[in-house]
């Protein structure tokens, strides 16, 4: 059965109430979409984008957000509130927050490469440290479902030419390291180790259960080559940890990491592995429609042996689906 199905809500949600934050971009309406389908009261906290959207009402807020839902918008608007909140502003996350079972924390990245830089790389950070912070301070809460990206994971120096070691496989004990996305301003990588981690070293100081989902590239509509998650896509095309996530998929996976008794640490959460040249065809061309849709020659683009699993998360929805927790191989 699907995780966003709507048969089980009544069981999943249990008259809970759950934050989703940022609920703005296409995760945060998929997630948006789920929860409420699952019979949860949701909290839509979004991030201001500027002076005109803060003007805007709440009922404003909320009829553009039940617009993405896939179907009974009118029924669940009851069960969906809306806050404004900033990264900046701990009191405006707080109040968000308050009274809720669960968040689900994500920062949506600008969309071009050209726009995140070291002031986004910033600003994520202190968006982890203010959310995991206030739900820290929310006696209510049960879980943080915490967004990450599989950059957070794959960067980091190359390992010795052949016929050295050609390194590990990365999974999710991996991380990208600071410098190596640093010297190359891997910004997208760099604010997602760095929120990351100091959400993780929040959420254990401050006794938080927090499920990390590091997602790969998430597609759909509106995707470009611009993405800052794309920056030095070739480097992970021959590293063999270029992978992408359908956004159903991904917005399933965050929903399985938040119910599921035994979900703990952190979740690579992919469902394509871009190592074949005809892989690489096909993600060309959804980036770009005018891209060819024809195979290079085998000298430019060869088969690479995947060096990323993701194992563990295959493990967790298999036990959501079957509600057999602990007992999967």
């Amino acid at each position: 059965m699907c995780p966003g199905s709507v048969e089980p809500q009544a069981a999943a949600a249990g008259g809970k109430s759950v934050c989703v934050m940022d609920a703005a971009g296409p995760l945060g309406h998929a997630l948006v979409d789920r929860l409420l389908r699952r019979g949860y009261t949701v909290h839509a906290a979004t991030y201001g984008r500027g002076e005109e959207e803060e003007e805007e009402d709440e009922a404003a807020a909320a009829s553009a957000l039940l617009k993405h839902l896939s179907c009974g918008g009118d029924a669940y608007g009851h069960r969906l509130k809306v806050f404004r909140a900033d990264p900046f502003d701990y009191h405006a996350i707080a109040d968000a927050v308050r009274g809720c079972a669960g968040v689900f924390c994500m920062f949506n990245t600008p969309d071009d490469q050209a726009q995140c830089d070291e002031v986004t790389v910033e600003t994520e950070v202190r968006a982890a440290h203010n959310v995991l912070e206030a739900c820290a301070q929310t006696d209510t809460m049960e879980r943080v479902v915490f967004t990450s990206s599989v950059t957070a994971v794959v960067w980091k120096p190359p390992p010795p030419p052949p016929p050295q070691p050609q390194g590990e496989v990365a999974d999710e004990r991996s991380w990208s390291d600071l410098a190596f996305c640093r010297k190359f301003k891997l910004w997208h990588a760099l604010a997602k180790t760095l929120s990351e981690k100091t959400a993780w070293a929040l959420a254990m100081d401050r006794g938080v259960d927090m499920v990390a989902i590091n997602a790969g590239l998430p597609t759909g509509p509106g995707l470009t080559a611009a993405h800052p998650y794309l920056k030095g896509a070739p480097d992970m095309y021959d590293a063999g940890v270029l992978v992408t996530v359908d956004l159903d998929f991904l917005a399933d996976a965050h929903v399985a990491a938040y119910e599921s008794p035994t979900a703990y640490g952190r979740y690579l959460c992919f469902d394509n592995a871009v190592c074949r040249p005809e892989d690489a065809v096909k993600l060309a061309h959804m980036l770009s429609p005018a891209a060819p849709r024809s195979t290079p020659p085998s000298d430019e683009l060869k088969v690479i042996p995947q060096r990323i699993q993701n194992k563990k998360l295959n493990k967790l929805m298999m036990e959501f689906e079957s509600g057999v927790y602990g007992e999967l191989d």
